[in-house]
């Protein structure tokens, strides 16, 4: 079966809990191989902006979220927003990933005007940003479907829509970690309704919290059973649960249990092009390691992050650092814009 059969969900599972990691990291590594022959690994220059942290979806796995009395509440003004796009710009950025919370006083009008100021100043940039249940939010409080909603963003200059909060794609999870936040379900709307825009879109898959191994498995098959259905999902990230400084508290999955998952995320999502390995949450050795169990990617150099942060997890990578992992590893860097398409070779 290895290398050539898809695993259906049952024997996805038994790999997960009882296959030999080595074992998979080599079926993966050949996937990663086949699809990516010209043994590069690529990265994007971008800015993570979290323009407000005041969120009343309060999920329990975050550090993040303040309630709007909260002494640190903040809401980012635009002209601040420019500013930190503009730094992206110096620095050669491409990508500015937007997002916050579910905001109980923002209206759309607020991301209408940001966007049309980013895309009229800096055209050059590719605008990622907002999570379907932030724009799922947004719709609630304009009254309107997920389809106008993100046509009037997309008219703004919205131009791709990251996969965030997608956590486990089971709503059994969903209700014990975030009963708040949208069930699977409607993040499913958002996705394929942004796909039909010709929107490029992100998936992602938060483990470690409260999940079994059969619920991992679900997630990604539902996640290869949207892209069947007509989703644009240019790559998959899955990354590990932080528990500092939150609510839900326990602990993260290992670095084993990391590689375990990433490398079957390969071998399922046979129809997503591209998978990220979480420097973020996993450091810049495992990161490399990871190169190795399926991963062609390192995702961004994230000038700012916040919200990995507030749980205690620090991990900082230059420009520079990222095209020496890369390298060291035996491999050919580049940075690419949000499309995957290949600015330049470093």
């Amino acid at each position: 079966m290895l290398n050539t059969v898809l695993p259906d969900r049952q024997q996805a599972v038994i790999l997960l809990r009882d296959g030999d990691l080595l074992t998979l990291g080599r079926w993966a590594d050949a996937i990663r191989r086949r699809l990516h022959p010209e043994n590069r690994v690529t990265f994007v220059v971008d800015r993570n902006v979290n323009y407000t942290n005041i969120c009343e979806s309060r999920c329990s796995f975050c550090a993040f979220y303040r309630d709007s009395d909260a002494a640190d509440a903040y809401l980012l003004e635009h002209d601040v927003i420019l500013a930190k796009v503009a730094e992206l710009v110096e620095q050669g950025g491409t990508q500015l990933l937007m997002q916050g919370g579910l905001h109980p006083g923002l209206r759309l009008d607020y991301f209408e005007q940001l966007f049309c100021k980013i895309k009229k100043i800096f055209p050059q940039v590719q605008n990622h940003s907002l999570s379907p249940a932030e724009i799922h939010h947004l719709a609630g409080r304009e009254g309107l479907t997920i389809r106008r909603t993100l046509e009037r963003l997309q008219q703004a200059g919205l131009d791709s829509v990251p996969g965030g909060g997608a956590e486990i794609l089971v709503d059994e999870v969903r209700q014990a970690i975030s009963p708040k936040k949208i069930g699977w379900q409607q993040w499913r709307e958002v996705m394929l309704t942004a796909a039909s825009l010709g929107m490029l879109t992100t998936a992602t898959m938060m483990f470690g919290s409260r999940e079994t191994p059969e619920q991992i498995v679900e997630h990604l098959f539902r996640v290869r059973e949207l892209q069947a259905e007509g989703g644009s999902f240019s790559a998959f990230i899955p990354w590990t649960y932080q528990p500092g400084n939150t609510e839900l508290g326990g602990e993260t999955a290992t670095g084993v249990e990391y590689l375990k998952v990433l490398a079957l995320s390969r071998i399922v999502l046979d129809n997503i092009p591209n998978i990220q390995a979480s420097w973020v949450t996993q450091g810049a050795k495992l990161a490399q390691v990871a190169l190795f169990f399926g991963a062609n990617d390192l995702g961004g150099t994230m000038l700012e992050e916040n919200v990995v942060a507030a749980a205690g997890c620090r991990f900082r990578m230059s420009q520079d650092e990222m095209v020496e992992l890369i390298t060291g590893a035996g491999f050919r860097p580049a940075q690419r814009t949000t499309a995957y398409s290949i600015v330049k070779e470093l």
